[in-house]
């Protein structure tokens, strides 16, 4: 009952999300610690268009008409993808090219990255900080 509630699956999305921005900031040093190294080509961390994919997903369920499925072994026409399955997806930018050596990281773009990073985790800590006061409350006087 309680496991499955809204506050339960809030605190699970924040948890990931601060999985996901410990996984970003480990990339983000690679990349600017490979600033110098020549071809080198920078990676960035892909975790909120799935995860908005998953979100889509399950709002288009809804909308959905069921197939009819006469056989175990068809095919579903709509697999939803649940939450709980999202996981972050590091991407190497390939494309890109910033010096005559090939290398693309740009210092500057990384260490903007690198603060958005830090105010992203500030903000799931405190959120997540303040749900489990909410629940410490909710406990006590129950």
């Amino acid at each position: 009952m309680f496991e499955n509630s809204k506050m339960m699956m809030t605190n699970y999305l924040l948890e990931k999300g601060l999985d996901n921005e410990s996984l970003r900031r480990k990339v983000i040093a690679n990349n600017i610690a490979n600033v110098d190294v020549p071809h080198f080509k920078r990676s960035e961390v892909n975790f909120e268009s799935e995860l908005k994919r998953a979100i889509l997903d399950r709002e288009e369920k809804e909308n959905k008409l069921p197939a009819l499925m006469t056989d175990e072994r068809h095919i579903p026409f709509f697999v939803p993808r649940d939450i709980t399955t999202v996981r972050s997806r590091i991407n190497l930018d390939y494309n890109t090219s910033y010096r005559n050596d090939g290398n693309n990281v740009d210092i500057e773009k990384e260490m903007v990255d690198a603060a958005k990073n830090l105010m992203r985790y500030n903000a799931f800590t405190t959120s997540l900080n303040n749900n489990f006061k909410m629940l410490k409350f909710v406990m006590r006087t129950a």
